[in-house]
C-alpha cells in the first residue's frame, strides 16, 4: 500500500473507535514513523498549489492527527532535558548537510517539520510538526511557525513574528507565506492567510481572513490574502460603531493597506549574501 493509503486505512479504523493509542501495535507505530521521515524531507506536504490556489491534502493533516491520537504522551530526553509530549523532537543531523543553522538553547523542531537548504533558526524559535521552510528563510527570535504553515524560499520572518497553524477542520488550508516575502517583527498572520510571494509587511502587522486588505494597486477590498509584490501595514478605519454612545470621539477597528512595493523598500528589507554563506 501507498503511504496515503496506509493513512487512509489507519484514519477509518481511529475514527470507528477502533484503533486507540493503547492498542496501536509495530505495523502502526511504522507506518506513524514513515510517514514523519516523509514530512521531514518534503517527500509530502500539508499543502500544496493547484492551479493558482493552495489547496490542503487533507490525507497529510489525516496523518498528523494520527500522530497524536495514536501516541501516548511520555517522558522523552532531548539535549540532556527531560520534556513530555506524545511526539519526540526532530533529530538535526540532516542540517548541517545542506546548509542550514540552528543556534543553540532554544530553537525547537518537532518531528515533521521539513527545513529545507540554508535556513537559519535563531534562539528562541519553534517550528512545528506538519510546517515547511523553504530555502533561504530565516527565522529570527522568538518566531513561532505553526502546525501546517507553508513558508516559501527566501523569506525573512522578523523577530517575535507568529505564524499561525491549523490542523482541524483538515480542508481547511493553514498559513501560506510565498517565495521572497519578508515579514516586518511582531507581525501575525494567522487563520489560513496567504501572502502573495516578494510582498514587504510592516512591523506589529495582523494578518488574518477577518481583517480587510484594502489594495490600493487594483483598487479593491480582499480578504484572506495579500497578493504578490505588495508593501502591507496596518492602518485603522472608521467602525461601524463608531457613532455609539459608548465611544466618546468614534471608534475604529484594523485594517492593512497595501501598495505597490517600491525600490527604497526593498532597500530597507535587502538580505545580505554574508549571513548565508
Amino acid at each position: 500500500m501507498s503511504l496515503d493509503a496506509e493513512i487512509g486505512d489507519l484514519w477509518e479504523r481511529y475514527d470507528a473507535g477502533e484503533l486507540s493509542a493503547a492498542s496501536a501495535g509495530r505495523s502502526e507505530r511504522e507506518t506513524l514513523n514513515a510517514f514523519l521521515t516523509a514530512l521531514e524531507t518534503g517527500e509530502v506536504r500539508a499543502a500544496e498549489k493547484c492551479g493558482g490556489d493552495w489547496e490542503a491534502n487533507e490525507w497529510v493533516k489525516r496523518g498528523i492527527l494520527l500522530n497524536f491520537g495514536l501516541r501516548e504522551t511520555e517522558g522523552r530526553e532531548y539535549g540532556g532535558v527531560t520534556h513530555h509530549d506524545v511526539l519526540p523532537l526532530r533529530a538535526t543531523d540532516d542540517l548541517a548537510d545542506r546548509g542550514t543553522r540552528n543556534t543553540p538553547d532554544g530553537t525547537v523542531i518537532r518531528r515533521g517539520a521539513y527545513l529545507g537548504a540554508d535556513c537559519i533558526m535563531m534562539s528562541p524559535s519553534f517550528v512545528n510538526i506538519g510546517a515547511s521552510v523553504g530555502d533561504g528563510t530565516l527565522i529570527d527570535s522568538c518566531d513561532t511557525v505553526g502546525s501546517c504553515a507553508q513558508i516559501g524560499a527566501d523569506v525573512k520572518l522578523g523577530a517575535n513574528t507568529l505564524i499561525g497553524g491549523v490542523l482541524e477542520p483538515v480542508e481547511s488550508a493553514p498559513v501560506v507565506i510565498e517565495d521572497g516575502v519578508s515579514l516586518g517583527a511582531g507581525c501575525r498572520v494567522t487563520s489560513g492567510f496567504v501572502v502573495g510571494e516578494d510582498s514587504v509587511v510592516g512591523e506589529n502587522t495582523l494578518l488574518t481572513p477577518r481583517i480587510p486588505v484594502y489594495d490600493l494597486v487594483e483598487e479593491e477590498v480582499l480578504y484572506g490574502r495579500l497578493p504578490p509584490e505588495r508593501r502591507a501595514f496596518t492602518r485603522f478605519v472608521e467602525s461601524s460603531v463608531g457613532d455609539h454612545d459608548l465611544f466618546d470621539g468614534g471608534a475604529f477597528k484594523p485594517a492593512v493597506v497595501a501598495t505597490d512595493v517600491q525600490e527604497t523598500t526593498l532597500d530597507g528589507v535587502e538580505r545580505e549574501e554574508a549571513l548565508r554563506e
